[in-house]
This record gives structure tokens, sequence and C-alpha cells, in this order.
């Protein structure tokens, strides 16, 4: 008798809070003002989310320079830097910030501290958006480290006040090891009130540690430059997976992954919809794979409220009799 096919299915998994606000902020603008309504980056790190409200009538473009004077620019979860929303004022631009909260938490925490005279050590990755718009806060105070090993080679000439600060979509257990190392050359290092890490990184990381040791093969679902979805590659790999894959979608699945594996894990990043998903469901079925049981580390119900720009616009336009 042939051995039971099965999904591992993670959860949490998907859309965290600041995924579904950018996303709803962008429908709820194109419901509102009409298209076009611009949008600098993408609003998320998702090919299919960014192509369905490019057919919904949202542009997207890479700075605020490409928007037409006095038109509206919705910016992304990842947030931007100072200088950015100082560019929109030039040009008129009607602005609705989208920037997670989280992040906007970790830009506070930078202009606070840089402020107090303390050196920030920024733990993320060069050229990442969120990075970018963090050290835009105080570039003269901020010093960018990468991985750990770039810990244990930095040199700080004065490191009476330092802290450190990271960008929210990192690994967690990444995150540490260069904290560590950090605080070996510099014991007098501070750590921020609170774990930058974003809840839905710890989560959605914790989640398939739980199913990868269990798992041949693991699979996430994510865009290629969004970095919580590469990071759950590595975690699951690190957590014992026999291999681990990203796919954007269901039709990038390599027919070749499957052979001899008979237990599937199954997960997907903070900006995925759920619909992509089911449709990797749907496919791994149509293969044999047909006991789906799902793996529940963590009830998540944080649900942020949308930018107060946008739901002042909403209570007008609620209010305003039709004519």
């Amino acid at each position: 008798m042939s051995e039971t096919k099965r999904i591992l299915l993670a959860a949490p998994r998907g859309y965290c809070a600041g995924v579904d606000r950018a996303v709803v902020t962008v429908e709820k603008a194109l419901e509102l003002y009409g298209p076009p309504v611009y949008v600098r980056k993408q609003i998320v790190h998702n090919k299919h989310v960014v192509s369905t409200l490019e057919k919904r009538g949202a542009i997207f473009v890479d700075e605020v320079a490409e928007v037409p004077e006095g038109a509206t620019v919705v910016f992304s979860a990842h947030g931007v830097a100072p200088v950015v929303h100082a560019e929109a004022a030039d040009r008129n631009l009607k602005t609705i910030d989208a920037t997670c909260p989280l992040v906007t938490k970790v830009h506070a925490e930078a202009k606070r501290f840089a402020a107090e005279g303390y050196q920030i050590l920024l733990i993320g990755h060069e050229g990442h958006e969120e990075v970018v718009g963090t050290m835009g806060e105080a570039p003269e105070a901020m010093t960018l480290i990468d991985n750990p090993q770039a810990a244990r080679e930095i040199e700080i000439e004065n490191s009476d006040k330092l802290v450190w600060l990271s960008q929210t979509t990192l690994s967690v257990d990444e995150t540490l090891e260069t904290v560590d190392a950090l605080s070996e050359r510099f014991p007098g290092l501070q750590s921020p009130p609170s774990d930058d890490i974003c809840y839905a990184t710890q989560n959605r990381q914790s989640a398939i540690k739980a199913i990868a040791p269990r798992s041949q093969l693991v699979i996430v679902v994510g865009s290629g430059n969004s970095s919580n979805s590469v990071r759950l590659v590595e975690v699951a790999l690190e957590a014992g997976a026999g291999a681990a894959y990203r796919v954007d979608h269901a039709g990038e699945i390599d027919q070749r992954w499957l052979d001899g594996v008979t237990t599937i894990g199954l997960t997907s990043g903070a900006s995925v919809p759920e619909i992509l998903v089911d449709e990797v469901i749907d496919f791994l079925r149509s293969r044999g794979f047909g006991e789906l049981e799902e793996i529940t580390t963590a009830e998540e119900s944080l649900i942020f409220a949308l930018p107060p720009e946008l739901r002042r616009d909403l209570k007008a336009s609620a209010s305003t009799p039709s004519s």
C-alpha cells in the first residue's frame, strides 16, 4: 500500500496587519478618488498584489518626481525617508502614508535616539526600502550592519552611547546572532525598548520551524524581493526541512521537487494573498497530496486602522449626500 501524501500547512501565514492595511489603503483610494492613484514603490513586495492593483488603476512609480503635480500618491508599507515627504510637498501632492505602524515605530526610535546623541547600529539589508527609509531619519547617526560577520568587523570610534535597531522583516535568529556579536564588541550597547522584529515575521518563522523537521520539502509562497519570504526558506532549511523553495505561484513549482516526497510543508510570506496558497494546495492535491493538516503555532488578531488622511476623506464622503 502506498504511503499517504500530505501537506502540512503553516499557520499563521500570509497577510499581516500592516500589509492588509496598505493594500486596502490603495483599494479605498481608488474607490474614493478614482484612478489613477499613484503609489511610490511596490505597495507591498508581491507581484500578484501589484499587478491586481495596476489593473484597477494604480500606477507604481519609483520616485515622487514621476507623479504629476497635485495628484494623489500613496507611500508603501515599507516607509519613506523625510526627504520624500518634503519632495511630495514641493510637488503639491496629496499624500497617503501607508507605512506599517511597526516600521513607523522604528522611525520614531531612530529620531529619538539620534536626538539624544546616540550612534545607531541598524541591523538590516542594504538597499531594502525599509532600511533606506529608516536611515533617512538620521543618516549622520546611523551605521548599517548587514549580517553577523559585519558586526564582528565594524569599527566604531566612540562607542559610549550606542544602540541597535533593526529592519522589521529579518530572521529572528540571524538578528539575535548579530546583536550578540555586537554586544561582545561593545559591552555598553543598548537595546531598543522593544524588539523591532515584527510579530508577523516572528510568528511565520515559528510556524515553519514547527513544520520543517517533518517535511521532506517546504514550499514558501512569496516574491523574490520579499525579505520575509526569502527568510522563510532559510529558516525552513535551518530547522531541518529536506529541501525548501520559494515560488511566486503554483506555476513555478518544479514537478521534479515532488519526486519521492510524501510530506510537504507549505507557508507564505506576510505580503501574500491566500488565493496563491489555495492554488498551490490545488496543484499538490492534483498530484496525489490528498491529506491536509494545518499546524497552528499562534493566533493573530491585530488590525491597524487605515491612514488618518484616508479615514478623514472617507468619513467626509460618507456624510456628503449623493446628488
